[in-house]
């Protein structure tokens, strides 16, 4: 039912932009309740672990590098940089995104090439551009930490220390990792008053003259789909063929993942590359309609903002964000 909800409000949505008519649709829907994997159900002993486990730099090879190292706690889960640095402070070739709400999706990565937050959870720590460390080394290492075991039996019942516990863990930990109630979520509550009018001019703009909610709907304001969008086919760390490589599909090349939009004004910079610094620019982008690309979507093309409009659509997404902001986790173990 909720696939078919899904595909249902994205048709009326695609049909409202592209009929050319100027009515517009909103469709809201609040966040729902984190879901959580029947074989990993959320306990406070598992979460613990992942925590630890996120902080600690001993998962990487050369033991400086943890989760943390690209995505700060601080900073929104992620680490303000254009693109990511990895193993020996080399930037690899796409930005971190902030780990918000990101049980929630689908696919992890900009490509998609987990389907799950356990799958992702291992990749980075044995990618040799990352965090460069082996699994078997990594398991003779936490062995030997006092910490561990005790944290290990705790979460799950008896003390050995495995990859797929590991990825469990961290899985926990990230699903945690949810933002709070929106001033978007407070005006459809009832506070008309928690929009600005430019706000709520530019949620108009976005469920209709704009274009964005042909990709960008949902409770999180993503299709969880790959689109190219038109970004410089070379980018500055050379050609990135995105969701291509991992489907092999011709109609995937430079396609990356739709973003989610919740707490997007604190998330920049923006794209799959870093190479957009502020939500104007990423507005100027669309509004220009992209770069040329044989395989860019037909949903891109020039959308003919005047100034207002692109300051009205700016609001809106800066309304999608709480003004009561706290997050008091922490990781209980150094």
């Amino acid at each position: 039912m909720k696939i078919f909800r899904s595909i249902l409000v994205g048709f009326l949505l695609k049909f409202y932009v592209l009929s050319g008519s100027t009515a517009w649709a909103v469709v809201y829907e609040p966040l729902p309740d984190m879901p959580y994997p029947a074989d990993n159900p959320h306990t406070p002993e598992k979460e613990k672990l992942g925590s630890v486990l996120f902080f600690d730099p001993r998962l990487s090879g050369s033991n400086a590098m943890s989760c943390s190292s690209c995505h700060f706690k601080n900073e929104n889960w992620m680490d303000k940089k254009p693109r990511a640095i990895g193993f020996e402070g080399k930037e690899l070739r796409r930005n971190s995104p902030s780990l918000w709400n990101s049980g929630y999706s689908r696919f992890q990565f900009w490509d998609g090439r987990a389907k799950s937050l356990e799958e992702q959870a291992l990749m980075p720590i044995q990618d040799p551009f990352e965090m460069n460390q082996s699994l078997p080394a990594l398991l003779t290492e936490l062995s030997k930490i006092p910490e561990y075991p005790p944290l290990f039996k705790a979460a799950f019942g008896d003390p050995a220390i495995t990859p797929k516990r590991i990825s469990q863990a961290i899985a926990t930990f990230e699903r945690t990792l949810k933002t709070n109630e929106t001033v978007y979520d407070q005006f459809w509550k009832g506070d008309k008053s928690a929009m600005s009018l430019s706000a709520q001019r530019g949620m108009k703009l976005f469920f209709g003259k704009a274009k964005c909610s042909i990709c960008h709907n949902g409770p999180r304001f993503t299709d969880d789909q790959f689109h190219n969008v038109g970004v410089s086919a070379v980018g500055i760390i050379g050609e990135d063929v995105g969701r291509g490589k991992v489907t092999g599909e011709k109609f995937h090349l430079r396609a990356f993942k739709t973003p989610a939009l919740l707490y997007i004004s604190r998330t920049a910079p923006y794209m799959h590359d870093g190479s957009l610094s502020a939500l104007e620019d990423v507005v100027e982008f669309y509004d220009s309609g992209g770069a040329n690309d044989p395989f860019k979507s037909p949903f891109i093309s020039p959308i003919g903002l005047n100034d207002i409009e692109k300051k009205d659509l700016v609001e809106f997404m800066k309304a999608l964000d709480s003004i009561d902001f706290t997050y008091l986790k922490a990781p209980p173990m150094q």
